[in-house]
């Protein structure tokens, strides 16, 4: 490892970095796909909640089986170190939770499916 200073807007900061192979360099850049989510009871019915950016899920407020309103908080997604309600577009019932608390999503991820 070396040791370097690093000065950032004013802020100097000491960084250590390591020479990885390429093959290591190449196997830590693709990270194995996570599996799937599981797909909402009755296939393709309702109405999918996806995100309107890519972030961190913080907060799950619904469970599957919840009765939700049109505007209620669903979930929340830190995004650009803001925390975004999301909310439902409908009212009806949760039939599918597609992400889990403190994980990552992209732009358009399906987050929940209501019916």
């Amino acid at each position: 490892m070396k040791k370097y200073k690093v000065n950032v807007n004013g802020n100097e900061y000491e960084v250590e970095i390591e020479l990885v192979s390429e093959s290591e360099a190449k196997s830590a850049a693709a990270p194995k796909a996570a599996p799937a989510p599981a797909a909402p009871a009755a296939s393709g019915a309702g109405e999918k909640v996806t995100s309107p950016m890519p972030g961190n899920i913080l907060d799950i407020k619904v469970n599957v089986g919840d009765t939700v309103k049109s505007g209620q908080v669903l979930m929340i997604l830190e995004a650009m170190k803001m925390e975004n309600e999301i909310m439902a577009g409908a009212d009806g019932k949760v039939t599918s939770i597609g992400v889990t608390k403190g994980q990552s999503v992209e732009s358009g991820s399906v987050l929940c499916t209501i019916a």
